[in-house]
């Protein structure tokens, strides 16, 4: 369904991404959003202070996550063994468990070049973490 967010321009949508992930996502103490196409973190909201190096690590890794060298490799065989020629990505969402901490990326659906990353404590309920990141995501036309 569309929002009222639809009126502002990119750079607002994405800050307020970021923001309703943050606080909407249960246990939720970072958010942002990577740029897949220059592999930039274009937003992000923390409850910690992070080194400037760790966050552009994030971007890095999280193109790496979705559109590694490896995991391209792996798209391109099965897009031709399918016979399909469109440019969507097949890896969509990620979770990654750390000893503290759950990452959940996700990839938007309207522009697959967007992902977003949530990250809370290790204690949250994945179920719950998933559905309110998508219905957050639900919510933005980006």
């Amino acid at each position: 369904m569309a929002t009222k967010r639809l009126n502002a321009n990119f750079s607002d949508q994405v800050v307020s991404l970021v923001k309703s992930l943050r606080t909407e996502a249960p246990d939720c103490v970072a958010a942002g959003v990577v740029d897949m196409s220059t592999g930039m973190l274009l937003a992000y909201e923390t409850v910690d202070n992070h080194p400037p190096e760790v966050l552009d690590l994030l971007a890095g890794a999280t193109l790496d996550l979705f559109q590694g060298r490896t995991v391209l490799m792996i798209e391109d065989v099965w897009k031709e063994r399918r016979g399909q020629e469109h440019e969507n990505h097949f890896f969509q969402e990620i979770l990654v468990n750390s000893d503290n901490i759950t990452h959940l990326f996700v990839r938007l659906n309207e522009q697959q070049d967007i992902v977003s990353v949530t990250v809370c404590r290790k204690s949250v309920n994945v179920g719950m973490l998933v559905a309110q990141v998508r219905r957050v995501i639900r919510e933005f036309s980006l």
